[in-house]
């Protein structure tokens, strides 16, 4: 069986591999931030009675922490899994990933997502019926500029509220597009300012 040290490295190597931040990684399981960079640098020994609330949230088995779920201590390498933040109302002023926006995580193969910091909309509606169906999750690319024609998700409400919609630029004015024409384009103005906070990349639809 693992010593606690074996296990706090399993732990590390996990939390890194899903993507999880040493603070995310305290915060779902319930300890201080500190502690856990206590655990991971060596400086306080691991508790064997809390791992099972660290498999749970790491998505693996005691036993694999242990080192007792397999003959010889040969074990298969968990799939690689990265976590993406599913946003919800936006708090302004805050950071877009701040933790009180985040309504969720989405897990995927980092494999087959784009590079750069990544967040989740859920699309609700049908302004961008039929390329976004209504409760498709899209995946955003965090990034302050997109190219005239190409999908964002842009604060809009005193930037607290974020949307879909396709950016259109002709000169310096700018255009929020429906994809569903039974919508009326929105003119950003002074008046009615809006702010792009990413490029969509990937929209995931249920069947």
């Amino acid at each position: 069986m693992n010593t606690s040290e074996e296990v706090i490295r399993i732990i590390k190597k996990l939390r890194k591999e899903r993507g999880l931040s040493v603070e995310e990684l305290s915060r779902r399981v319930g300890i201080a931030k500190s502690t856990q960079s206590r655990y991971e640098s060596g400086q306080r020994k691991f508790p064997i009675n809390d791992i099972g609330k660290y498999a749970e949230v790491l998505n693996t088995s005691t036993e694999h922490l242990l080192g007792i779920d397999k003959p010889n201590n040969i074990y298969p390498e968990s799939p690689r899994t990265l976590a993406i933040p599913i946003l919800g109302k936006i708090a302004c002023g805050d950071p877009i990933t701040a933790e009180e926006n985040i309504k969720g995580y989405t897990y995927e193969s980092p494999e087959n997502l784009p590079k750069g910091n990544l967040f989740c909309l859920e699309a609700t509606g049908d302004s961008m019926y039929p390329t976004v169906p209504n409760g498709s999750l899209v995946t955003i690319r965090e990034q302050a500029t997109v190219e005239s024609g190409e999908i964002a998700a842009v604060l809009i409400n005193g930037n607290e509220e974020a949307v879909l919609k396709r950016i259109k630029k002709h000169g310096e004015t700018v255009f929020l597009i429906s994809d569903n024409t039974n919508y009326d384009p929105i003119l950003v103005t002074e008046e009615n300012p809006a702010k792009i906070i990413g490029k969509a990349v990937r929209v995931i639809k249920n069947l």
